[in-house]
């Protein structure tokens, strides 16, 4: 699978639209992050996945939170790593599928290994090969994020489309200095005051896989993964990149349509996700407006219609991307900027996304002004740091 077809093509298919945002719509926006169905399945909500190599460059991690802290016995837990000699096209797979009864689980990676037991305990259960290593179990959630503040700047950028900023021809809208400096200036406080991390105590049920890099990569050293959920009905929810479901789909749009096309977001896989591409051109206009100048967003092509296309190619082919030869990982969407940017530095970085990395600030720094540091929400760690040794996310501590 690639993403060359996307890549390479017009805007011809993907449907630019201009942003159809009211002030009942963005008053809403703030409150469906999830679909329906996914809050109804609380083990099967995926809160975040993170994915990155060993030091030594033999084993990579992945790590997936669940927001019901708990694994069902109805469902499956599956990352999806693909792999390749070079970014952009993969040709193999390996699923790597785990399955619950109480605190016993039964995890298989492919055909190469199975890890079968108690894998509560902080050292977990190894795979009868000795390929793979499990925990699954409660754990101090990473991930940070001043949600509020996220928030609040989304309904200042509502206003300012209410009250008469007009957009250019690639759906980039004109906000005036006051406005983007109030935009920004509400994205890094909250509620008026310092930036507060939302998910700060949070315990998620965590479930972490330490496997060989060579039983995942028959394809080449170049991987992308994905995760998701399923029952016997099917898929229920999927993640690759931090953000990509919840962030770019209907951003401001009322409920009902967010909802409905996250839905069918779910459905679909990294592959089959064509008709996501116009709505997430529409986004990233929006998201390039926010520091005030269009047209400097990562990737931004042009002042013409299909200037967010490159960029909306790539992000709707929502998979982590993990440059398994190297053990050195420093920054989210390295081995894309090392690709498509030139960014030679970053050729020898694993990417990913690891817990330290500030993923908040780095996705969307790149989607306003296309730097990775020039956009904060004012919440730059963790307050519990991560492990440097298995399981990696750290015991919780008081958590809720």
């Amino acid at each position: 699978m690639g993403i060359g077809k996307l890549w390479k093509r017009g805007l011809a298919g993907a449907a630019l639209g201009v942003l159809a945002l009211t002030a009942g719509g963005a008053a809403q926006a703030s409150d469906h992050l999830d679909t329906p169905s996914v809050v109804a399945d609380p083990a099967a909500d995926i809160g975040d996945i993170f994915t990155w190599m060993s030091p030594d460059a033999r084993r990579l991690i992945l790590a997936m939170t669940i927001v019901g802290k708990g694994f069902s016995d109805r469902h499956a837990y599956v990352f999806h790593v693909d792999s390749g000699s070079k970014f952009g096209a993969t040709r193999a797979s390996i699923d790597i599928v785990c399955r619950f009864d109480g605190a016993a689980a039964d995890c298989r990676a492919g055909t190469a290994d199975e890890a079968k037991g108690d894998a509560s305990r902080p050292e977990g259960v190894a795979g009868r090969a000795g390929r793979m290593r499990v925990f699954a179990g409660l754990r101090d959630d990473p991930f940070f994020n001043n949600v509020r503040g996220t928030r609040d700047a989304y309904n200042a950028a509502a206003g300012a489309l209410t009250a008469g900023a007009t957009t250019d021809r690639s759906g980039c809208p004109a906000f005036g200095t006051d406005a983007s400096r109030d935009i920004l200036r509400r994205w890094r406080q909250t509620e008026g005051g310092p930036a507060k991390n939302l998910l700060a105590g949070w315990t998620p049920a965590s479930l972490v896989v330490s496997v060989d890099v060579d039983v995942v990569a028959p394809g080449g050293r170049m991987l992308a993964v994905w995760a998701e959920t399923s029952t016997a009905k099917g898929r229920v929810d999927r993640m690759g990149r931090p953000l990509a479901g919840n962030a770019l789909l209907a951003t401001l749009g009322p409920a009902e349509v967010s909802d409905a096309m996250k839905e069918r977001y779910n459905r679909a896989t990294p592959a089959t996700s064509d008709e996501f591409v116009g709505e997430i051109e529409k986004t990233l206009g929006l998201y390039d407006a926010f520091d005030g100048q269009c047209g400097n967003a990562w990737l931004a092509d042009g002042d013409g219609p299909s200037r967010y296309l490159p960029l909306a190619a790539l992000l709707t082919d929502d998979r982590l991307w993990v440059n398994s030869a190297s053990g050195t990982c420093t920054e989210l969407f390295a081995v894309e900027r090392a690709a498509l940017s030139g960014r030679r530095g970053l050729a020898g970085d694993c990417g990913g996304r690891t817990p330290g990395y500030d993923a908040v600030d780095t996705y969307r720094s790149l989607l306003v002004d296309g730097t990775t540091t020039g956009v904060s929400d004012g919440v730059d760690r963790d307050e519990v740091a991560p492990l440097a040794a298995f399981p990696f996310l750290a015991a919780p501590e008081g958590g809720r």
